[in-house]
């Protein structure tokens, strides 16, 4: 990969916060006459490669030069633990029909089914049920365990797998949600659920830590 190229700008952001840091970037701007709007993409840029570091309530300070190596490193540092929410789970025999009012009722777009000793045996989606309810059947006598997707073909993840390669997990089987997941003897016990919504907090969580 080619090195970063600055701009005169940037190289003047650079010069400015080494010779005040921490600096806000308020006050960068003041200094060059512009808008914190206007400087965003500047110090987004610099930041990101490694070239200054900030915290918030603080400011800007030299970092000195980081490799892209460096950087990825810190974003695979993300791990499923630190933002995994808490899952939603439905026994084997409960009907499709309470499964669909316990779906809307939880705000959810994935039911992960589980058997009387609490082992995972099976995901269901909004697709899952929409399906069972074309036709003729009767959603009152009819069990999840019929509908549902089973193992092997259920994705999920452990509590210590990287964040960045759960994501592209879940984008490459394109679902929206997958079981965190302990493995035991018995089988796999649900521990948490890591969604595109837990994923896309944690990236904007992480742009603010840096106030990009």
């Amino acid at each position: 990969m080619s090195p970063i190229e600055l701009n005169k700008r940037q190289d003047v952001i650079l010069q400015i916060v080494k010779e005040n840091g921490p600096i806000t970037g308020e006050h960068i701007a003041e200094r060059l006459g512009l808008t914190r709007a206007t400087l965003r993409p500047d110090l987004a840029i610099l930041t990101m490669a490694g070239f200054l570091d900030a915290r918030p309530r603080v400011g800007y300070f030299y970092a000195g030069k980081k490799t892209t190596a460096a950087f990825t490193e810190s974003m695979l540092n993300l791990k499923v633990k630190d933002f995994q929410s808490i899952p939603v789970v439905v026994p084997d025999d409960m009907t499709v029909y309470d499964a669909i009012i316990h779906m809307f009722s939880e705000d959810v777009g994935t039911l992960f089914v589980i058997d009387k000793d609490e082992i995972l045996q099976g995901v269901l989606s909004r697709k899952d049920l929409l399906r069972s309810s074309i036709g003729t059947q009767d959603l009152n006598k009819m069990p999840v365990h019929i509908i549902m997707t089973r193992m092997p073909n259920i994705a999920y993840c452990v509590n210590s797998d990287s964040l960045i390669v759960t994501a592209k997990k879940l984008i490459e089987r394109e679902i929206d949600s997958m079981p965190v997941v302990e493995e035991t003897e018995k089988g796999l016990v649900i521990t948490g659920r890591l969604t595109k919504t837990n994923i896309t907090r944690a990236f904007i969580s992480l742009a603010e830590t840096h106030d990009l």
